[in-house]
């Protein structure tokens, strides 16, 4: 097959973005090879790109290596570091944005409160630092995956992580943070803009008259929310990364 750049796709002026943990994968594992397959032979008729709140060495954990040559865009960190075309585009730092004695106010919080929290278990890794955000867990991200699950069922009856945003957002008014659920175990903490609405600036002048967005958590407070509802979207809510492709099949045919 020829390479497809982006001025060799059949319907030009579409792409489609996908969110990554149950909607390309299933929650923090590999990609299948039908899925693959699939963004392939989407690959030749439109742009396609991934916007994922991980950074990038997750996201070739789940996609592969060879993620950058998958698609046309890729996002990592909601687009805080972006690459077009396998090439690198601007980045932005949480750290170098808020500075560290601000950072470290908020760390010491989020610590405290998971230290007094009453939760069938904790392991490690409870702030995971990125370059665009940071990472909470109240369980910590090194939970086995069995005890990823058990919180997660624990979380939807106890609102662990629901409270624990209005206690910061109740203790931080003036941080201009934002807010997001997304996957097990954990949720994003980043500033105002920096949700996955912040991908479409790197695209913004591309020309795209129509951008399709794919995501399971679209509901309002899921990490998928502020892209799904941006009006220059397109969006589709998934439950799975079959459904995805069922959804892709009936939309353009592959």
């Amino acid at each position: 097959m020829a390479t497809v750049t982006l001025g060799t796709k059949e319907i030009p002026g579409v792409i489609a973005l996908f969110d990554v943990d149950d909607t390309l994968t299933p929650a923090r594992r590999p990609i299948s090879e039908t899925m693959k397959k699939t963004l392939a032979q989407l690959r030749t008729k439109i742009a396609i790109g991934y916007v994922g709140g991980s950074d990038l060495i997750k996201q070739k954990e789940q996609i592969g290596e060879d993620v950058l040559d998958l698609f046309d865009y890729a996002f990592s960190e909601n687009g805080l570091t972006a690459y077009k075309m396998g090439q690198q585009l601007t980045s932005q730092s949480f750290i170098g944005f808020f500075g560290e004695e601000k950072y470290q106010k908020l760390a010491n919080f989020i610590l405290r409160h998971i230290a007094d929290l009453d939760i069938p278990r904790k392991r490690g890794t409870f702030i995971e630092f990125r370059n665009g955000m940071i990472n909470v867990s109240p369980i910590g991200r090194n939970c086995s995956r069995k005890e990823r699950n058990e919180f997660e069922a624990y979380d939807k009856i106890h609102n662990i992580r629901p409270k624990m945003i209005t206690a910061l957002k109740e203790n931080f008014p003036d941080y201009g943070l934002i807010f997001s659920i997304g996957g097990q175990i954990s949720f994003d903490i980043m500033p105002a803009g920096w949700d996955k609405t912040y991908c479409l600036r790197h695209i913004e002048n591309e020309n795209f008259k129509t951008i399709h967005f794919f995501g399971d958590k679209t509901f309002e407070g899921g990490n998928d929310y502020e892209i799904f509802t941006h009006p220059k979207i397109t969006g589709h809510t998934v439950s799975s990364p079959d459904n995805t492709q069922r959804i892709l099949s009936e939309l353009f045919g592959i």
